[in-house]
């Protein structure tokens, strides 16, 4: 084969395969072309279906916000939360860097803190304000009522026993704290956090169950939606077919109406979600939640949300609308 006939096959190659790139484009064109038109044709099967929808990607954007406010707050508390160790009132600042030291080499304690008898006293004035002769009644008791104290964090509520066990048996900590008081475990915020952990679980068992039910129902109308459209359509998509329409060609148009339900669902269930965010953060705050965190991740991280949405949105309406096609078109 001569040089002159290989480059002429080639070339006759590269036009055959432009050609058929430039076919599947048009086809791709047309399809989506198609697919918009059917989304806008009947209107009340557009809205119906996209009203479900929005209520669906609303209730999935609902639970994972709630869920994170709750740990936010979940994770705020914790870090109010300490183990008070009270000293005896004579320990000096040897004893202190010991006991200290040995609680920061628990894997379980984020933080400690040692808080002075004076310094004690002075945060007691501070915040109370007594009169002098509440400070005089105060200066003759025998004992102190402000022991000096080291104040632990501990990193997770739920695992303190390594703590308890060294404040319990080593021996520096039974030679230098008060016996009169016993370690005090903050027991109002710790059933405090306890409490809003059980707001989690039972938030997220709900949030699951709801976006379970409300992608059912979804999943139910699109294919509904997508059967009548086929039915209205019938005599159209025969002519397709003898033709010779492809089935990808013939489905296409559907598929693109369903992910329109989704893209513009989207779009609703997150401008909802965030005029409810942004309604609902004071009351949140005048309650003690933490929601600026997730406040402003959701500010910050919209777009990526919208996206997101727009995502499951589609999902839902292309597998919808694959098995109405499936089932109720004999191609």
């Amino acid at each position: 084969m001569t040089k002159k006939s290989t480059a002429k096959n080639k070339t006759a190659a590269d036009f055959r395969r432009k050609k058929q790139l430039r076919r599947r484009y048009i086809t791709f064109i047309r399809m989506c072309r198609y697919g918009v038109n059917n989304f806008s044709r009947n209107a009340w099967l557009t809205i119906a279906a996209t009203i479900v929808m929005t209520i669906t990607l609303l209730v999935v954007f609902g639970t994972l916000v709630t869920r994170q406010i709750f740990l936010e707050t979940v994770d705020n508390l914790q870090k109010k939360v300490d183990i008070s160790i009270y000293l005896k009132e004579n320990v000096d600042q040897e004893s202190v860097d010991t006991l200290t030291t040995k609680l920061k080499d628990l894997d379980q304690v984020s933080r400690v803190d040692f808080i002075s008898t004076n310094e004690a006293r002075q945060a007691y004035i501070d915040e109370n304000d007594p009169s002098q002769a509440q400070l005089d009644t105060l200066g003759e008791l025998k004992s102190s009522p402000f022991p000096a104290t080291l104040r632990v964090n501990p990193r997770d509520l739920n695992d303190m026993a390594n703590i308890e066990k060294l404040v319990s048996s080593d021996a520096d900590f039974q030679e230098n704290i008060d016996p009169a008081r016993k370690p005090s475990f903050a027991g109002e915020r710790k059933q405090s956090i306890a409490t809003i952990g059980g707001w989690i679980s039972t938030a997220e068992k709900i949030g699951l169950a709801a976006s379970a039910l409300f992608i059912g129902i979804s999943t139910l109308i699109i294919f509904n939606t997508i059967r009548m459209a086929i039915y209205n359509r019938k005599e159209e998509i025969e002519m397709m077919k003898l033709i010779g329409a492809e089935k990808s060609f013939i489905q296409g148009p559907f598929i693109v109406e369903s992910m329109m339900y989704g893209f513009f669902a989207a779009i609703i269930a997150f401008t909802a979600g965030l005029m409810g965010l942004i309604f609902l953060q004071p009351k949140l705050q005048d309650y003690g939640f933490a929601i600026d965190n997730t406040f402003n991740t959701v500010m910050t991280g919209s777009p990526f949300i919208v996206i997101g949405l727009i995502f499951v949105g589609s999902l839902i309406g292309v597998i919808s609308s694959f098995f109405a096609v499936n089932r109720h078109l004999k191609i």
